[in-house]
């Protein structure tokens, strides 16, 4: 990926031309059309050819849209964005989904606990994966769930994002402060910097850049003075904690925190995860509670590319953040449907674990889905601690009930070392 080409600058063009292509029909008709997809000015290069009209054709657009501009109110940062009638859409079937109700029947069989767990663990995954962490969603997911210790850096920062993901659902109701965005970037990069002095601090030099996703020798962004940091933090927090003058939905004002964070560049590592655990925090805070259900991180790492796009085109392009709403909001809308079809896939199994049950009555609910895992996976081992992680339950209750399905003459018992592993009895 290349860095994009900074736009071309409209205001001279609008100031003394303007008025000389103001009866041009075909490229007001394209500006309108280019608008409702907000192309950026580098998307433009290869649908219309001619260097002086796609500089009116430009013009017309940033035209058109700063006409319609709705301001952020941060005050050192300028940021504005243009209310695109797609992405209002969305936010509105967003507020009905996301803060409203959706059955998950989590009164029977107490699934949400696993819907929960589920979502926090492919957060965890994805959020260390957009970073560098190396390693498959199937190890790093087995590990977590058996609660091993990572065995190298990478997994190390897939532990530590995991662990962070539950502090952050923990302080969903307290206000953001400069010394809780210490701790969250102190959990994200416990144990995985190469100066372990820069955990749980704000960084105190200008040497910190963001590097090219590819390309490390090319730089991207440049921070703030790390100078201005003490302030930029104040109104950072003021800004999450205060609703303002002027409303702004708090799906947008999530994504807008979520880009400040990674604009601001606090701290020497740990930006890109903190961020994130920031939108997660808010998101919950507002009462958006069915995003503990959703993994937006694992949409991101499919389209990392498009992720830093949205950033950069943001950035270069006046602080319009239209172009990082838009991506977010699809990712989102994406995490949704992958939710939806997550929560449908497992009342499926419920009812088929409900069978069970019918046939063998002696069998718990909990038992029923335990006993169903094993079936879905036959030749998978089992651990008690892979149990009671997956079902949040504590090791004696994951233990029993296994030790109850062996009884039964469902599964088998074999000993590796000095674990016990469970096996669907052939």
């Amino acid at each position: 990926m290349k860095l994009p080409e900074k736009p071309f600058d409209w205001h001279p063009e609008y100031q003394n031309n303007f008025g000389k292509f103001m009866a041009k029909k075909e490229l007001w008709k394209m500006a309108h059309e280019f608008n409702k997809r907000y192309l950026y000015w580098s998307e433009l290069k290869y649908r219309v050819k001619d260097e002086n009209e796609r500089k009116q054709l430009w013009t017309i657009m940033k035209f058109l849209r700063s006409s319609k501009y709705e301001m952020i109110p941060f005050p050192t940062l300028w940021f504005q964005y243009y209310p695109l009638s797609d992405f209002i859409k969305e936010l509105h079937l967003f507020d009905k989904s996301l803060a409203g109700n959706i059955e998950i029947q989590q009164k029977t069989l107490g699934l949400h606990k696993r819907y929960i767990i589920s979502s926090l663990m492919e957060e965890a995954i994805a959020s260390s994966m957009i970073e560098g962490a190396s390693t498959t969603r199937r190890v790093a997911k087995t590990m977590l769930k058996e609660r091993r210790k990572p065995k190298n850096k990478s997994e190390k920062m897939i532990v530590n994002n995991y662990e962070t993901m539950q502090f952050i659902v923990s302080k969903k109701d307290e206000a953001l402060t400069p010394e809780m965005l210490l701790e969250i970037q102190k959990m994200v990069t416990h144990d995985t910097l190469d100066d372990p002095k820069d955990e749980e601090q704000f960084r105190d030099n200008n040497e910190v850049v963001v590097g090219h996703q590819l390309h490390s020798d090319i730089i991207a962004h440049h921070p703030p003075d790390f100078k201005q940091l003490p302030k930029l933090i104040k109104e950072f927090c003021d800004f999450a904690n205060n609703e303002g003058e002027k409303f702004i939905h708090p799906i947008l004002k999530g994504i807008t925190l979520h880009f400040l964070l990674g604009y601001i560049h606090p701290f020497n590592d740990g930006n890109g995860r903190t961020a994130r655990s920031v939108f997660y925090w808010y998101m919950l805070s507002k009462g958006y509670w069915l995003f503990e259900y959703m993994a937006v991180s694992r949409r991101i790492l499919r389209s990392r590319k498009q992720y830093d796009l949205a950033y950069l085109h943001t950035e270069y392009d006046e602080f319009d953040l239209t172009y990082f709403f838009k991506y977010i909001i699809e990712c989102i809308d994406d995490a949704l449907k992958d939710m939806l079809e997550h929560i449908k896939k497992k009342q499926v199994e419920q009812a088929e674990a409900k069978k069970i049950i019918s046939e063998n009555p002696d069998l718990s609910l909990r038992q029923a889905m335990i006993l169903e895992e094993f079936m879905k996976s036959p030749n998978k081992a089992f651990s008690v601690k892979e149990i009671s992680e997956t079902f949040r339950v504590v090791l004696q209750t994951a233990r029993t009930d296994l030790l109850h399905l062996e009884e039964k003459g469902f599964i088998t018992k074999r000993k590796s070392g000095k674990t016990h592993y469970f096996y669907l009895k052939e």
